[in-house]
């Protein structure tokens, strides 16, 4: 595999990682429906002036069949992400999230029939150990509460491995901005209602930090489509661990949330793994 798709995907991770502080950051002074139904529309703000400036052609029939069934996976993917982010630290519940690299492998040869070598079960097996390692302390209630924030992210990491499967379907035939287009659009109009339920005022301020939510949202999805129309599923998988050093530097410098030193040692086994895998020929 050529460096080419890593780049694309190690960027894509990072802009969604800044994302997902953004909105931690919101959901602090909004509710949360709001907040992830704002983070949706600006998305899709952002994703309709890219559709509006590429052009691609028309989606097919298969692909807006395709891209339709991806929308409440998607809704159920962010709405129990965005959740355990609200309760846990940043870094904690990228951790938990961590599993579906673990999903995607295996869904990707199962349903892909995409070849898994020994090289990607090593890199599976380093990550899902650093993974335990860092959990164990919430495992033994060392750490406090937050059950049903742990919850969410496990329920999170199983939607998001689908979600990945159902992309690589769709990213090796279709534009990645109609992709885009429609994961945040099609959630934004699922949420509509939902949100006018729970509407409160917001600044002009709150508007700007919602559509920096979403740019960086689109900017990062367009990225991570982009790579995954051109590599093996179960080969950029292991790459999404790289999220946890950027969650573990703003939850520091924007939350103060230090991580434990379980976190750091998971870390060393999840980075060993995506190391190997992204360097595999």
């Amino acid at each position: 595999m050529s460096f080419g798709p890593v780049l694309r995907a190690l960027l894509g991770i990072a802009l969604l990682t800044a994302m997902d502080a953004v909105v931690k950051a919101q959901m602090q002074a909004h509710p949360f429906i709001l907040t992830l139904f704002m983070r949706f529309a600006m998305g899709g703000v952002c994703a309709l002036a890219v559709l509006a400036f590429v052009r691609p052609a028309f989606p097919t029939r298969e692909s807006l069949i395709g891209n339709s069934i991806r929308v409440p996976v998607v809704v159920l993917t962010a709405g129990s992400f965005f959740y355990s982010l609200s309760v846990l630290p940043l870094a904690e519940a990228l951790t938990l999230a961590f599993l579906a690299p673990v999903f995607v492998a295996l869904l990707g040869a199962l349903m892909l029939k995409e070849r898994m070598d020994a090289r990607i079960l090593q890199a599976l097996g380093f990550g899902l150990a650093g993974m335990l390692v860092m959990v164990w302390p919430r495992l033994q209630g060392q750490v406090s509460g937050a059950g049903l924030g742990v919850a969410a992210a496990l329920f999170s990491a199983v939607t998001y491995a689908f979600n990945l499967i159902l992309l690589r379907r769709i990213a090796q035939k279709e534009h990645p901005a109609i992709i885009v287009a429609f994961q945040n659009c099609g959630p934004a109009l699922v949420l509509a209602v939902p949100a006018a339920l729970s509407f409160v005022p917001l600044t002009a301020r709150d508007l700007l930090i919602y559509l920096a939510a979403g740019a960086l949202g689109v900017a990062g999805h367009l990225t991570l489509t982009s790579a995954f129309a051109r590599a093996e599923a179960s080969r950029l998988a292991p790459l999404e661990y790289t999220a946890l050093i950027w969650a573990s530097l703003l939850g520091y410098f924007v939350f103060g949330e230090v991580p434990l030193i379980t976190t750091y040692a998971g870390a060393v086994l999840i980075v060993a793994g995506a190391v190997a895998i992204s360097r595999r020929r």
